[in-house]
């Protein structure tokens, strides 16, 4: 898979925002920066499904939107077939559109309560300029890749006819009617009750199977990542601080920041416990100018070194583990 060409390459992408009504602001002028993404840098290639992982406010939604040009970095570039995707005018954004879906987090949000489920799953069709001749079948079967199989019965119903996890499911039939090349979901599961959560990525494994695109989860959940993703990458205050096989980083989490959340993990039985990694105080500042590690100042591990020197994040070990740790 390393000798072919990526599908999705990003380097070096930043994205910074600046905070008016400042004390920095009123009495230095100068405007402090929130870098919710700084210096993020992979790749992923045809087929792959790769977990993006963190607490709130890690930058993984902003990562998302950067992917899906809905924002443009304030560093760094971001190629979709080998091109920058923020060079695209006119056709190749359109053909962008086609090529690269998102998947919504809320499906009470997401979709028009004004329109019937067959609006909402031809809109893409006649946006994007689908042949009108196609749009019946490309119709049928969405809805039976999504398991809603019984066609009729859900077409001409509105948004508040059903449930949550039916929502879900046509939010995602949405995404894929137009069989996207990439899809980007953004925590798809998170609204939902636990017991619907199952069918959900079942139903969203199997459309990959069977129309094989490419995807980037995002989720604060360790056990969903597990359960969905190849690849996991775990972010930290906007940075990766590891990146590998998601089977590894849950088995043999590198990074101390990993190591802390895979410990989080609830374990059902009492002789299965596991003794956490102590995490000291909150995220700190996002604006903070840091001169080593983000994470030194919670880390029980943490050294001089780390305060004073950026660890890279490097390969670790012949399983394809990288990590942005100084004693790994």
């Amino acid at each position: 898979m390393s000798n072919s060409k990526p599908i999705l390459e990003l380097q070096n992408v930043s994205k910074f925002y600046e905070i008016s009504r400042n004390i920095k602001e009123l009495f230095v002028g100068i405007k402090p920066l929130v870098k919710a993404v700084e210096n993020v840098s992979f790749k992923i290639f045809s087929g792959e499904t790769v977990g993006v992982l963190g607490e709130s406010g890690c930058g993984k939604t902003t990562l998302g939107k950067l992917i899906l040009n809905l924002l443009e970095p304030s560093k760094g570039n971001i190629y979709f077939l080998s091109e920058d995707i923020n060079n695209y005018e006119g056709k190749q954004i359109k053909e962008f559109k086609k090529n690269v879906q998102l998947i919504f987090q809320n499906p009470y949000d997401a979709l028009n309560p004004r329109f019937t489920i067959k609006n909402i799953l031809l809109e893409p069709l006649r946006s994007l300029d689908f042949p009108a001749d196609q749009h019946k079948s490309l119709l049928e079967n969405v809805m039976n890749l999504v398991k809603l199989s019984n066609v009729n019965e859900y077409l001409e119903k509105y948004p508040h006819e059903l449930s949550g996890g039916q929502l879900q499911r046509v939010v995602l039939a949405r995404s894929l009617i137009i069989n996207p090349l990439f899809v980007v979901a953004d925590e798809p599961v998170s609204m939902l009750d636990v017991s619907v959560r199952a069918g959900i990525l079942n139903a969203f494994n199997e459309a990959k199977k069977k129309i094989n695109f490419t995807a980037i989860y995002i989720s604060h959940d360790l056990a969903l990542v597990k359960y969905v993703c190849e690849r996991t990458i775990v972010m930290y205050l906007g940075s990766i601080v590891e990146d590998g096989p998601t089977d590894e980083v849950v088995k043999n989490p590198l990074h101390p920041y990993t190591k802390a959340l895979v410990s989080a993990v609830p374990v059902p039985h009492v002789n299965q416990s596991h003794e956490p990694l102590p995490i000291i105080g909150n995220i700190p500042d996002a604006t903070a100018e840091y001169s080593g590690c983000k994470f030194a100042e919670r880390c029980p591990m943490a050294k001089e070194i780390c305060f004073n020197n950026t660890p890279l994040l490097e390969n670790k070990n012949e399983n394809g583990q990288k990590a942005a740790c100084h004693f790994v």
